[in-house]
């Protein structure tokens, strides 16, 4: 559990660290890559012990049995989230994109309206727009520095054409853990408009302290005949690049409706994601992410003493994720200067707040899930940027 280890990624294939030259023309050799959401750290002991011991069999055939897995699903879920599984109600995928994608299929056809709660992780927007559907873009209300639904706003927007809402629960970019009363407002919300819903909880593991995140079929057991859950290891324990997600359906109609795109379109678990989930689904895997999170508690609070101390600078105070969602409306400059003191001045790969949808032209995301030596060195670049507003 060494965060702070420096672990160098250039050069193995890595979409953060390999590909930011070519995508923000931030220099490989001293560039620092805050954008895409994975972390700078290795997986818990156990995670790495399952891949070892299978590459030392040797043997690489078709993943069957898989009861040690559903139960390490329905054991983490229980125990961490208090929140019972049945094992018939869980579906793996290629990772939670694809389970988005997949419930875009089953539950809606090409021309209707997918709800977002924008601004919102990007691909939600691209899978939908890919799938000949349209995204309606349901604008949050920044208030108090947070995040907050407009329910009132949002009904006027409904046409009656829209089939399906995915909700990003703990939020991402804006880091917010949705209370009880706000995720009942989802549920009565879908009801109304007679919306499947989508849930996206795979940032529930990585809720800082003071806050507690509560999975949506306990917040509004009444929304069970309509949702789906989505959840995963990748984000938890970084293991992103295993693609494989948690897809858990109570109710029988909409599991029936699932099963038939999973099954038409011939999606089945690879061995090393599900070996990897199992093992991260632990006592091991949760001390790790104990750990992890006091690490990340100390990220944050350093990135937000120092970018909040530029003026004009605004970072969203985290209740979950490892996302920080800066705000660079008040520095008055266009978003090509900003982005250019970032990127060009700075050397800072980050995500474009405007791929988050409505809300987020003037907003730039930094993945701080990286050593604090890594985290420091961006928040002075950064100061040195922006050096003429102090």
């Amino acid at each position: 559990m060494n965060f702070d280890e420096i672990i160098d990624r250039r050069g193995t294939h890595s979409v953060k660290w390999d590909m930011m030259e070519k995508i923000y023309g931030v220099p490989a050799d001293s560039g620092i890559a805050m954008w895409v959401a994975d972390m700078d750290f290795r997986p818990p002991a156990a995670v790495q012990k399952a891949v070892e011991d299978m590459a030392a069999h040797g043997i690489y055939g078709y993943f069957g049995d898989d009861r040690a897995y559903l139960d390490a699903i329905r054991w983490w879920m229980a125990t961490r989230h208090g929140w019972e599984v049945e094992p018939d109600w869980i579906f793996t995928t290629a990772g939670l994109v694809n389970g988005a994608a997949l419930c875009i299929e089953a539950y809606t056809k090409p021309g209707d309206g997918v709800v977002l709660m924008t601004p919102v992780y990007h691909a939600f927007a691209r899978v939908i727009k890919a799938s000949g559907r349209r995204v309606v873009e349901c604008e949050l209300v920044g208030e108090g520095g947070r995040y907050k639904p407009d329910f009132d706003a949002w009904d006027a927007q409904m046409t009656g054409e829209e089939r399906l809402f995915i909700l990003c629960s703990p939020h991402n970019p804006g880091g917010r853990v949705w209370t009880a009363e706000e995720l009942r407002g989802v549920a009565d919300f879908c009801k109304r408009h007679d919306l499947v819903l989508v849930s996206d909880e795979i940032h529930h593991d990585l809720v800082f302290p003071g806050h507690n995140h509560i999975p949506m079929p306990l917040a509004a057991p009444d929304i069970l005949d309509r949702l789906v859950m989505m959840t995963a290891t990748t984000k938890t324990f970084n293991i992103a690049g295993a693609h494989i997600g948690n897809v858990i359906i109570p109710d029988p109609t909409l599991r029936k409706a699932f099963a038939g795109r999973m099954m038409a379109l011939g999606i089945s678990p690879n061995s090393f994601g599900v070996m990897m989930a199992t093992a991260a689904y632990s006592d091991d895997g949760a001390q790790w992410v104990d750990a992890l999170l006091t690490y990340l508690d100390g990220n944050r609070r350093l990135f937000d003493e120092g970018v909040n101390a530029i003026p004009g600078l605004a970072s969203m105070r985290l209740e979950a994720t490892y996302l920080a969602w800066v705000d660079f409306a008040r520095t008055g400059m266009e978003r090509e200067e900003f982005l250019d003191r970032v990127e060009k001045q700075a050397q800072i790969a980050v995500n474009h707040g405007p791929t988050f949808g409505k809300g987020g032209e003037n907003f730039l995301r930094f993945n701080i899930a990286t050593p604090r030596a890594r985290v420091a060195e961006a928040v002075e670049r950064l100061q040195r940027a922006f050096r003429d507003l102090q």
